[in-house]
């Protein structure tokens, strides 16, 4: 800034005035952006007597405070009539930002003196900030805090040894995706202080927030009591539908947690999606198909269980009684065109699941062949999923769309997929919630003392090889706006196993 002289008139002739070049506002806005970018010399010069300690005094001011951002301006106007240079006295009132170990917003003051033809800033500690004087300095300071807790919808702890095992595992799993978290965080809080003597805290320690999850210790209480007395590695999971959030995942015996990084091959509950993809390309329930007990596609023969044959029935009881055949001939010749691999994933397959744990998404190869893609519409060959991955596939049905399913909430962290839901067709929807209730109705389930409005689906998923090759019991199905899977591992067929769980389950919720 230079100073400028300007002629002004008086009785007897013409004096010369020095005037002041700029104003107080220009100065503190250049004052303020040097001290953002920590350009100590360019602030030196727009103060009007700096200290001999002017750069260590702020260094040491972001250091005391453990600040790795800084950000300082003037407050933005608002209003119709706000004035931005409406400060007065000479002074200009400045915004900071701090960010670090603990974020702190505070205001300040510049005042600012008229020298040399300039405005310069009068420099005191107060400059800094309004609670400091040459004998005082600001600390932040970080104490020992309590470990995060985990809470279960109704806000009850349950990162505790008195939590139910599976619950734990949740736990155990929340700790590899938020691993500072379970650290036992520090509690920073600043102070003011002479020497080493606390003055007054002017920041209280921030409390460590907890992790708000979407178990529902109720429901998991009545899947605890449905797996009582079952003798294979089982998993159960629920779902509120309407909103993906998961209520219980639990196995037993403990250990690994299958219900969500189990992957197995879904069986015949896979035929909810392939039921979907065929009704999608105009298959109405009430059409007429055949089920043959056994029936060659692409060279390999296909029966259904106990190679039952159903001879000619409607596509709804074909469901109902899962016909490998008919869905195998069916899929191969109207999804031959890769629509059962799009319906798939429109149901979550190939997706990534990121409730907040660590968990499997499904997987839906394209099919190589005729034999692979009939494998593949009845849930075999190399067609695979987690218990959570069909339980959600059984909530969109429940809810009309697929829905990520998540456990925690109000927290972001890596890898987070959108909750955007994926609506189904409405005639797909409206079609299996036909075919879904006929399964415990008339079906495969029909023996199985489900309560009133239970609607699902049975699987069994063979695994290994031989003439008779072990299977996996499954049971998927929703209930209101409760959806649920069941697997028993090993079990065998999911109408006399994985069914009669999924049972004892809605019973005990009731």
């Amino acid at each position: 800034m230079t100073a400028l002289l300007v002629p002004a008139l008086v009785a007897g002739g013409v004096i010369w005035v020095l005037r002041t070049e700029g104003s107080p506002e220009e100065t503190a806005d250049q004052y303020l952006a040097a001290w953002s970018a920590q350009n100590y010399a360019a602030m030196r010069a727009l103060v009007a007597d700096p200290p001999a300690d002017f750069e260590s005094r702020h260094r040491r001011f972001l250091t005391d405070l453990k600040v790795t951002q800084a950000a300082f301006h003037r407050p933005t106007p608002t209003g119709v009539f706000a004035d931005p240079g409406a400060d007065d006295d000479d002074g200009v009132s400045f915004q900071a930002k701090l960010t670090g170990r603990r974020d702190w917003d505070y205001g300040g003051r510049l005042q600012l003196v008229e020298r040399g033809g300039a405005w310069k800033v009068a420099w005191t500690p107060a400059t800094i900030h309004p609670l400091l004087k040459k004998d005082l300095s600001l600390r932040a300071v970080t104490q020992q805090g309590d470990p995060v807790r985990v809470l279960a919808a109704d806000g009850t702890e349950v990162n505790d040894p008195s939590a139910p095992g599976s619950v734990q595992q949740l736990v155990e799993g929340m700790k590899q995706t938020f691993p500072d978290r379970f650290e036992a965080p520090g509690r920073t809080r600043i102070g003011l202080y002479r020497g080493d003597q606390l003055l007054k805290t002017v920041v209280p320690a921030d409390g460590t927030r907890p992790i708000q999850t979407t178990i529902d210790l109720k429901v998991h209480r009545a899947g605890a009591s449905a797996l009582k007395g079952v003798d294979k590695p089982v998993s159960l999971v629920a779902l509120r539908a309407s909103t993906g959030e998961i209520l219980a995942a639990l196995n037993a015996p403990g250990g690994f947690n299958r219900a969500l990084m189990g992957k197995y091959p879904p069986g015949s509950t896979f035929k909810v999606v392939t039921a979907s993809a065929l009704v999608a390309g105009g298959v109405e329930p009430g059409r007429q198909v055949t089920c043959p007990a056994e029936k060659n596609i692409g060279g390999f023969p296909f029966h259904n269980a106990g190679f039952e044959d159903f001879g000619t029935l409607s596509f709804r009881d074909a469901f109902a009684h899962s016909c490998n055949t008919t869905f195998g001939e069916m899929s191969v010749a109207q999804l031959n065109d890769g629509r059962l691999a799009e319906v798939a994933r429109s149901f979550g397959f190939d997706t990534p699941i990121t409730p907040g744990v660590p968990a499997v998404r499904a997987e839906f190869p394209d099919p190589k062949d005729d034999t692979d893609l009939a494998s593949a519409s009845i849930g075999q060959g190399r067609v695979l999923a987690s218990p959570l991955n069909m339980a959600s596939v059984a909530a969109a049905i429940a809810s009309g769309a697929w829905i990520p399913p998540r456990l925690v909430t109000g927290e972001h962290f890596p890898g987070q997929q959108p909750d955007n839901p994926r609506p189904l067709e409405e005639g797909v929807v409206k079609a299996l919630r036909k075919l879904m209730p006929a399964v415990v109705t008339d079906g495969t389930a029909h023996g199985v003392s489900f309560p009133a409005g239970t609607a699902g689906k049975t699987g069994t998923a063979e695994y290994g090889s031989g003439k008779e090759p072990p299977a996996h019991s499954w049971f998927i199905g929703y209930k209101g706006d409760l959806a649920f899977s069941v697997i028993v591992e090993g079990g065998g067929a999911g109408s006399a196993v994985a069914a009669p769980i999924a049972a004892r389950f809605l019973h005990a919720l009731a």
